[in-house]
């Protein structure tokens, strides 16, 4: 079924949109076969253009993205164009295991990767895990919704918006969840671990390089300003 979209059954009973961009129609139709177990909506792409076409079509909640695509867009070039508009999430299925390709990804705006051959059974785990956080659906917090944190940086959490300046500032899922982390226990020295449990959930599967990479991009995205600190064998502190 690759390059295609496919109706759901009736059977489905979500609305919960799923775009599926893999050219392996194999490994496609495996992934849609337990998304739709679990009840998501699913639609196929099978290179990158059709998959922008139809990420534009169905707006989707999250998009499962291999990287290594044929034709002129592969998936690096897919999530470059979708975060020049959206912060839907997007999680890599590749078959590349090098370092450089898992941290180019994140730096992308990528939320999280899975690298082939996957257990079904993982990447439904991390799909769930993944929409909670993006739908507000974790507990919630005694810290405020909006957070001034100096230098004209602020965060609104009802908003999910980031402004320097009052200027917007676009963040991936896992950029501001991070970040609002942080704000939520300012001033505390917190582990790579900590982190990982906070943001990414403990039952999160990965290394602690993700963590260093959003960090990179947070302080890239809202500049010198932002007092992130690394504490050298600890982890990081906003102060």
């Amino acid at each position: 079924m690759s390059d295609t979209t496919t109706e759901p059954s009736t059977a489905a009973g979500t609305e919960t949109v799923v775009v599926i961009v893999e050219d392996d129609p194999n490994i496609a139709d495996l992934v849609e076969l337990y998304l739709r177990r679990d009840g998501f909506r699913p639609f196929q792409a099978g290179n990158g253009a059709r998959a922008l076409e139809v990420i534009a079509e169905r707006q989707p909640k999250l998009i499962l993205l291999d990287i290594g695509l044929p034709g002129d867009l592969d998936g690096l070039d897919v999530c470059r164009s979708v975060r020049a508009t959206s912060n839907v999430p997007i999680i890599f299925l590749t078959a590349r295991d090098d370092e450089v390709d898992r941290v180019l990804g994140l730096e992308l705006g990528a939320d999280d990767y899975v690298t082939k051959p996957f257990s079904p059974r993982e990447l439904m785990a991390r799909v769930k895990a993944i929409l909670r956080r993006a739908e507000g659906l974790a507990e919630p917090t005694a810290a405020p919704s909006v957070v001034d944190l100096g230098a004209g940086i602020v965060i609104n959490g009802a908003r999910r918006e980031a402004t320097v300046d009052d200027d917007p500032v676009p963040l991936a899922t896992r950029e501001f969840d991070l970040a609002m982390f942080l704000a939520e226990h300012r001033g505390l020295a917190l582990s790579r671990r900590q982190l990982l449990d906070g943001v990414w959930g403990a039952d999160w599967i990965g290394d602690d390089r993700t963590v260093d990479v959003h960090v990179r991009q947070l302080r890239k995205k809202l500049g010198d300003g932002l007092q992130l600190e690394t504490v050298w064998g600890v982890g990081y502190r906003l102060d």
